[in-house]
């Protein structure tokens, strides 16, 4: 059996390199896009992932999943076209003719990338170093010694990883993305008085960002950010209303502006995880769109679609106080916030706020979104969080500790430490309200530590309810508890 593998071992090398330079022949026309075909073998491997598995991923692996879905994306992309590299060697074999090796190997790669969904340009230039791997496998011949025989599988091997070398260095030096467009005179002027505002309000806690987060998460179901020009896009506002229309991107910018600070949070992330982030966003109110629409239907709910067909839906009357964003933090909207336009609907979890929105769908039956399809239920409010971010020792002996907290558009009243695990409670310092009504604050106290502490924090919203105390993770309703650090005197 072993000799038997062992013999084929150079045939296998040779289809092997064949299908990582199909891979790189796809990513050299389209670089890091949704045309490449690692994308497509992607969405396929997305849509067939068990929930179970989807919600593991998420829930325990976090970012790690996402990479581990791209790799195991690519890799299958490399054996399945390292496949039609062989069934052209056997047709070579077979025919004992080079030209039907070619064609076979050629037609079922330009096949399987198509059927994958990849577009023509990117599934031909798949096809073309599948086409080359009988030609490569025939060059390794039969040598009269082992050494000569092992020089030409080498060669071949080389060839081919040759030509993925150079894809790879095509394909990375393309730019797939879009420069957002800066906002017009008056709306900088704006958005620079609102930030400096932002930076004023904010405590100065080391270990912590300000009000308007330095690097805000990104978040999408997809690895491959779709690139839609401005130009090219438009909005369109279907299904179950009086008045179905279009809008484009200048008549967008022509309707009433606002600014707003909005902060989002992922209903996947864990208790105190770092996907919770405040910008200030520009943009235009959805509520005079569905105004002109005048929404009929049975179920007083909306699908929201996307550019890279993500979808979700979930009650009107949440998007009736919704806002298109077009800008973020005084530019235009950057490709991974969706550029050109995003919605941001206050108050409930990241999933909802659809980038790259293409399409307002009122619907007359009750339907799921895409995660909902999967199983969580996060298009209802957020959940109250005080988040533990920052433990600072100071020079008087004494320890800062810090953070922020956010309750959707109840709003944060009060935030509450504890430095002996829950038998006392302090209020901590707060940071002014920025304007809005969905958005975080910061928290900040001090305290002489005495040995060992466990500090326990919580967050009590507009309403007066207390954050809730019970421990869930993060499927399928987002996670819940109070988060606490053992901090000791130094």
């Amino acid at each position: 059996m072993i000799e038997r593998v062992r013999s084929h071992a150079p045939t296998l090398a040779v289809a092997a390199a064949g299908g990582v330079a199909s891979v790189a022949g796809s990513y050299a026309v389209t670089g890091f896009a949704p045309e490449f075909v690692g994308a497509a073998t992607e969405a396929v491997l997305r849509d067939l992932s068990p929930n179970a598995l989807v919600a593991f991923a998420i829930d325990e692996l976090g970012d790690l999943g996402h990479q581990l879905l791209l790799a195991g994306a690519v890799a299958v992309a490399v054996g399945l076209f390292a496949l039609a590299g062989l069934a052209g060697v056997a047709a070579n074999r077979g025919t004992g003719r080079l030209i039907p090796g070619v064609a076979v190997s050629g037609l079922l790669a330009l096949g399987a990338a198509s059927a994958l969904g990849t577009p023509s340009l990117s599934a031909v230039a798949v096809a073309a170093p599948a086409a080359a791997v009988p030609v490569a496998e025939r060059a390794t011949g039969a040598p009269s010694t082992v050494s000569e025989r092992r020089r030409r599988v080498l060669g071949s091997v080389g060839s081919l990883l040759g030509v993925a070398a150079v894809g790879t260095a095509v394909g990375t030096r393309r730019d797939p993305g879009v420069e957002p467009a800066d906002l017009d005179g008056e709306e900088a002027a704006r958005t620079e008085d609102l930030l400096a505002t932002a930076g004023e309000q904010s405590l100065a806690v080391g270990g912590i960002e300000g009000l308007v987060s330095d690097e805000f998460y990104e978040v999408d179901y997809s690895n491959f950010d779709p690139a839609v020009e401005q130009s090219d896009w438009s909005l369109t506002v279907t299904g179950e209303v009086e008045n179905e229309f279009e809008v484009d991107f200048d008549e967008l910018r022509a309707m009433e502006t606002e600014h707003r600070f909005v902060t989002l949070r992922c209903v996947g992330e864990n208790l105190n995880g770092q996907k919770m982030d405040n910008a200030l966003w520009t943009g235009t109110p959805v509520a005079p769109l569905l105004e002109e629409a005048v929404p009929q239907g049975g179920c007083e709910c909306v699908r929201l679609h996307a550019a890279d067909d993500y979808y979700q839906v979930f009650p009107l009357s949440a998007l009736r106080t919704g806002f298109l964003a077009y800008g973020m933090n005084g530019t235009g909207l950057p490709q991974g916030h969706g550029h050109p336009v995003r919605t941001l609907i206050p108050g409930h979890w990241g999933e909802i706020n659809v980038k790259w929105i293409t399409e307002i769908e009122v619907l007359d039956q009750e339907a799921e979104g895409y995660w909902e399809e999967r199983g969580w239920h996060g298009t209802g409010p957020v959940e109250t969080v005080a988040k533990f971010h920052a433990v600072n020792h100071r020079d008087d002996g004494t320890a800062q500790v810090g953070g922020h907290a956010y309750a959707g558009t109840r709003g944060v009243e009060t935030v509450e430490v504890s430095t002996d695990g829950g038998d006392t409670w302090s209020e901590a310092t707060l940071s002014e309200p920025l304007p809005g009504d969905d958005v975080w604050r910061q928290w900040v106290h001090e305290f002489e530590p005495s040995g060992t502490h466990e500090v326990v924090v919580r967050a009590v919203d507009g309403n007066g309810d207390l954050q809730p105390q019970e421990e869930t993770d993060s499927f399928p309703s987002g996670a819940t508890g109070w988060v606490s650090r053992t901090v000791e005197e130094q």
